[in-house]
């Protein structure tokens, strides 16, 4: 029982003293019989004769205690560490990495086992993947329609965020995110945007006060009988903006009474109306100064009128003077009416709802449009300088871009059509040219007030009502009777809000990102206890790049890469992923391991910004990354001039790694990835590595609980027993 309880580091001490008393006990024990036995005269001669040959016996005795050493420690090597470190290669094919298999070494015996358990392996895989495909097909329409509401969340214009009733986010989309990474100011602009993401606080994007309000509000009006509360409120972001928040609780039927419904959690409508309020804003202040400069005018005219009524035979002079004056105020009021009509032209127009957008997309899906309809080749070059935006309505933009083409093509024979896109100060230009006969100006003005009956049922827009809610003018230009000629539709240049960009700029991705769990609904989240099971904590991954391997001699960090855990779930997409200015240039030695350089370094933001973007990334989870230590040595010297403190626990999987496996010959990041089954992507970039460090610590957990490590407190002290905790930066 205590020789089974032992570590083969212990069991091997104990065989070496074992072999060591087996080498010198029978003859130490001879000898002091002997000795005991003699008489005086003999235990003279037996020293005389003797005592010269005990260096010869001791190198001997040593020689033979060498030789059995080695041979005892082959012998260990290839049966008990061997068949240790095989146990944990088949715990590794059981567990984290199926495909694994066990590497044939050792003695034959060792061999013939390991090559019938791999082939084992292999039939309990073709097995697994049986039941798997089965319990696929059986998911599938469940799969389906959780990608269905998946995608229609993600694409909501709407944003939307969800949380449970301690704040914590439990969805958002992807308009949600775009908008608040817009909003951001101050060292959450840094990299990742505001702190959106799930199992983050509410309280990272709106104001904690605001948002309780509105839930009181809320709880009042449940127990008042309302089925339906809705509570809104406006607030202001950090950089001036102004949002609206509506927000409606997630009801659930009270356990002990069906006929009553509480909270569950709230979801909230986010609208940025910034721009809205600015508009009425300018709106009513122009109508305001229109209103009052008004007043004033019609007060002067009116005493001028009245002062000529009452007075007939005013001499001719002063006369002249009153009308003066009549004539002067009525072209003031003139000016300054169409002063009001171009600044408010855009609100004062008929109403059409216009979306921000692309002029090279409308331009694109016009282009097609064209041809499907005319059968014509219809290049298109949307190549600018800069992407130009509109606000347009895009369906009948791209129904007066193609009525102009029909008309075109019917008037005379045209071979190829061709649309280009430019800019002027204030105008996108849409271009849209030909070769073949021209037309008159009357002609292609009397377009402008046919109905556009092809694209449009009931009540077809004409072109020029079209244009008017685009608040845009049409040119029209030829070249001689037979050469080319081209119409110009110039279109007010927009400011879009930077939302609309970042989704604009993202949309070609094919990723959808993490965006909820409501397994959340009642997982308390935010405190770190060292007691907690390893499996409920969120974590923050992270890995930096640096200017060498000296912090404590000048070193930089040139990188933080890091993402987060949360429920079992690697959520890739949110991510930490910046660059840092060093302030210095860079080690050539460095280079060569990392590839960054001097030049993407440049505008990139220092170290002061940077780390308290990342300090706030990692609130509230516990930091893991691979060996650790260096990286976090890092983190500390600067923790003083920035006044932050990365006081949460740190996992090292280098040292979980030493903990699940400690027979493996290697803990490097490599040998683990292979160990794991995880592929190798690239390599010395922090967010590669932080993504791989992650994947790494995920699959050792199921390993770690197998050796009854599964709280938090559990693995630190784990840690901390192993060889490599003791290496200091």
């Amino acid at each position: 029982m205590f020789l089974r309880d032992l570590t083969a580091k212990w069991r091997f001490v104990l065989a070496v003293a074992v072999l060591g008393m087996l080498m010198t006990g029978p003859f130490l024990l001879t000898s002091v019989l002997i000795w005991l036995g003699a008489s005086t005269g003999m235990r003279e001669v037996l020293v005389q004769h003797l005592l010269p040959q005990v260096p010869l016996g001791g190198v001997l005795t040593a020689t033979g205690f060498v030789l059995g050493l080695m041979l005892i420690r082959r012998l260990f090597n290839r049966y008990v560490t061997g068949m240790a470190a095989m146990v944990e290669e088949l715990r590794l094919m059981l567990g984290s990495n199926r495909s694994f298999r066990i590497t044939e070494d050792g003695p034959p015996e060792l061999r013939e086992l390991v090559r019938a358990i791999n082939d084992l392996a292999t039939q309990r895989d073709a097995y697994i993947d049986d039941v798997e495909s089965q319990v696929a097909k059986a998911k599938a329409n469940v799969e389906e329609e959780k990608n269905r509401l998946a995608a229609l969340m993600s694409e909501l214009a709407q944003a939307v965020v969800v949380c449970n009733l301690d704040g914590r986010i439990l969805l958002y989309n992807n308009r949600a995110r775009y908008m608040f990474e817009s909003l951001a100011k101050g060292p959450t602009s840094v990299s990742s945007g505001a702190l959106i993401g799930l199992g983050r606080s509410i309280s990272s994007i709106l104001e904690t006060s605001q948002v309780d309000y509105a839930r009181e509000t809320i709880r009042i009006q449940l127990e008042r009988g309302n089925r339906h509360p809705v509570a809104n409120f406006v607030t202001t972001t950090d950089n001036g903006q102004l949002i609206r928040v509506q927000i409606a609780p997630v009801l659930r039927q009270r356990p002990e009474s069906a006929d009553v419904q509480v909270a569950s959690g709230y979801i909230l409508l986010i609208e940025n109306i910034t721009r809205v309020l600015e508009q009425e804003s300018r709106r009513d202040a122009a109508l305001g100064e229109l209103t009052e400069g008004s007043r004033s005018s019609l007060g002067t005219l009116r005493a001028a009128v009245e002062m000529l009524a009452d007075n007939p035979d005013m001499d001719a002079e002063n006369r002249d003077r009153f009308v003066g004056v009549l004539a002067s105020e009525v072209t003031r009021m003139s000016l300054r009416l169409d002063n009001t009509l171009t600044l408010l032209a855009d609100t004062l127009r008929q109403h059409w709802p216009l979306d921000d957008m692309l002029a090279a997309d409308v331009i694109e899906a016009a282009g097609r449009r064209m041809h499907e309809r005319l059968k014509l080749p219809v290049d298109v070059n949307t190549v600018t300088s800069d992407p130009l935006w509109i606000r347009a309505d895009s369906f009948s933009l791209v129904s007066a871009i193609t009525f102009l083409a029909s008309k075109i093509e019917e008037a005379g024979e045209v071979r190829s059509f061709a649309l280009r896109l430019d800019s002027g100060e204030k105008f996108v230009h849409i271009d849209l040219l030909w070769t073949g006969l021209s037309m008159s100006t009357e002609t292609v003005l009397s377009w402008e007030i046919e109905p556009m009956r092809q694209d449009h049922g009931v009540n077809p827009p004409t072109l020029r009502e079209v244009l008017d809610r685009h608040a845009g003018e049409i040119w029209y230009q030829r070249q001689g009777p037979t050469a080319q000629a081209s119409i110009r539709l110039l279109l007010p240049k927009a400011t879009p809000e930077q939302d609309t960009v970042n989704v604009a700029n993202r949309a070609a991705s094919s990723e959808r990102p993490e965006y909820y769990d409501f397994d959340l609904f009642d997982r308390p989240m935010g405190h770190v206890d060292l007691d907690q099971p390893l499996s409920n904590l969120v974590y923050t991954v992270f890995d930096t790049e640096t200017t060498g391997l000296e912090p404590a001699n000048g070193d930089e960090i040139i990188q933080i890469g890091a993402l987060r855990i949360l429920n079992g779930r690697l959520l890739h997409q949110e991510h930490f992923d910046q660059l840092v200015d060093p302030r210095c240039h860079l080690k050539a030695a460095s280079v060569a391991i990392h590839g960054i350089t001097d030049s993407m370094l440049l505008g990139q933001p220092t170290i002061d910004l940077v780390l308290p973007a990342f300090h706030d990334f990692c609130a509230d989870t516990v930091l893991v990354g691979h060996n650790v230590a260096f990286d976090m040595r890092f983190l500390e010297l600067k923790e003083a001039s920035l006044g932050l403190r990365f006081d949460q626990p740190v996992l090292d999987t280098l040292l979980l790694s030493a903990v699940a496996h400690p027979n493996q010959q290697s803990h490097s990041l490599e040998a683990i990835m292979q160990r794991l089954g995880i592929q190798m992507g690239q390599r010395h970039n922090a967010l590669a590595d932080a993504t791989a460090t992650a994947q790494i610590f995920m699959r050792l957990l199921p390993a770690l609980a197998e050796q009854g490590i599964v709280t938090l407190r559990q693995a630190l002290e784990a840690s901390q027993k192993t060889y490599f905790a003791q290496v200091k930066y």
